[in-house]
């Protein structure tokens, strides 16, 4: 496991010789530690990315950016069994979703390095002009040095979904991993190293909230992607705006998922569950939000709060598991504390809510569903991004939608139903980025990600997350014999 910030392709130290501890979510011991970037760290990352920009990457073709991008890919799927350990290890989640995610970044490299094939015959597209006189032709250029911010909930698939576009496009990277989960991130610039990717194209600091800080409001950074809470990615904009520089942000969720009254309840269930299950409900397209039509609900809601209690929790490694523990000792205490205060608001928890009695250590947390939530409760409008869904009852189609766009988020939606009509009318009326129709959270690299309202701004995969790192410059010739005649007139 590596320690150090990886900064212009070589491992260095920081330069305050400070650490931070890794902890196992799932043991609470300290297992690792790396350095601790701060400001002059973040500023030597940055030059080595601009040195790159300026230098070898942000002039090659987009073929022989494909040649190191599927080189990646091939590295990461051979490493995928010691990336997978490392990941459960670092963030807690089961084994089979950590391999998942594994198996995702690794074609989210290989996705991008088609596209990347691909810009290079889309360069110098004709436009179309009313003057016969004037040609116009668009180039798509790299942004330039991209800084980019990721969370603990999926360490190496955030990482993949930044970096692959932006190198891509012919950008250059400044990665800042988060300090809970960073170990992943390191391994992914040894791959790269090793991967001939030039010194400087990507660059790796770990580090708190002042790396992070230090990078948002680097003038040497052209393009700020950030994903995360909606106070930090504010803070992100903010820094963004002293420059004008480019800004992606996606952020926080509060899904609602709407199920009616003629759906498959055993369907209806198992959605459910993996909608607000998965990832311990790490998530923030997390459909947290339940409203079901009152025709069904009472059958639905005692199914699942059945099966939500025979959900297997444990160790990550435990082939057995299907909830791991939460990422972290404040962040267990963050949801929590949203339990204790839906008890003290005298609001029924059907099941769950309190630590396994079987998991004295750890991070743990049984899946825990209220139901009968009121809209004025901070459980129903805040995102708690935990294992806890809410639930509340509607009557018609009408208020279902009203309901779910009710939210200062407006990342995901889901919807359960047999009439496809019903379905095409309502995922036309939710207000979201995302929404799922008989299921919830597929996710694929071809398609676009993201919200709207607080749910940030831009989208990520697909050729939309290409379009994040790439300028369009206009190039216009004059090519008629003709003089122009505007202030030189001729006899």
């Amino acid at each position: 496991m590596r320690s150090e910030l990886y900064i212009d392709g070589e491992w260095r130290a920081a330069a305050s010789g400070g650490m931070i501890a890794v902890v196992d979510p799932a043991t609470e011991e300290v297992f690792h530690h790396v350095a601790d970037a701060g400001p002059t760290d973040v500023d030597r990352a940055v030059t080595a990315a601009r040195e790159a920009f300026d230098g070898v990457w942000g002039r090659t073709t987009g073929r022989e950016r494909a040649e190191v991008l599927r080189a990646i890919a091939g590295a990461i799927a051979g490493r995928r069994d010691a990336f997978g350990t490392l990941e459960v290890r670092d963030n807690g989640k089961p084994l089979a979703e950590a391999l998942w995610d594994i198996d995702d970044a690794a074609g989210c490299f290989a996705y991008y390095a088609d596209l990347a094939e691909e810009l290079d015959g889309r360069q110098d597209e004709p436009v179309e002009l009313p003057d016969a006189r004037f040609t116009s032709q668009v180039r798509r250029e790299p942004v330039g040095v991209a800084g980019q911010i990721i969370p603990w909930n999926y360490p190496l698939l955030m990482a993949a979904w930044k970096v692959a576009p932006a190198l891509a496009a012919g950008a250059t990277c400044v990665l800042k991993p988060s300090e809970l989960t960073p170990l992943t991130a390191l391994e992914l610039a040894d791959i790269v190293h090793q991967a001939g990717l030039p010194r400087g194209a990507l660059n790796v600091v770990t580090g708190t909230g002042q790396a992070g800080a230090a990078l948002a409001e680097h003038p040497g950074v052209d393009k700020l992607a950030f994903t995360g809470s909606v106070s930090t990615g504010a803070k992100v904009m903010a820094a963004g705006a002293r420059d004008i520089k480019a800004v992606s942000l996606e952020l926080g969720g509060k899904s609602a998922f709407l199920v009616f009254d003629d759906a498959d309840i055993d369907k209806a269930v198992e959605w459910i569950m993996f909608g607000i299950f998965w990832n311990q409900g790490q998530v923030c397209s997390a459909t947290s939000r339940l409203l079901v039509q009152a025709g069904i609900a009472d059958a639905l809601i005692e199914r699942l709060a059945i099966e939500a209690a025979r959900i297997p929790i444990g160790h990550g490694l435990d082939p057995k598991t299907l909830l791991g523990p939460l990422v972290s000792r404040g962040h267990y205490e963050k949801v929590t504390g949203y339990i204790a205060e839906g008890r003290r608001e005298g609001l029924r928890c059907i099941t769950g809510g309190d630590r396994p009695e079987h998991l004295p250590k750890g991070y743990f947390l049984q899946p825990t569903i209220f139901d009968d939530v009121p809209e004025t409760s901070r459980l129903w409008r805040e995102e708690i991004f935990g294992p806890v869904l809410c639930i509340r009852r509607f009557q018609t189609e009408e208020e279902s939608v009203l309901l779910a766009n009710a939210s200062p988020f407006g990342l995901a939606a889901a919807i359960m139903s047999a009439d496809d009509e019903r379905c095409r009318r309502v995922s036309r009326a939710l207000r979201a980025g995302i929404v799922w129709v008989n299921c919830s959270q597929p996710t694929f690299t071809q398609a676009p990600w993201g919200g709207v309202k607080q749910s940030g701004i831009g989208r990520e995969l697909g050729p939309w997350g290409l379009d994040n790192y790439l300028e369009i410059k206009q190039v216009t010739r004059f090519g008629s014999d003709e003089n122009w005649g505007w202030y030189i007139k001729q006899p």
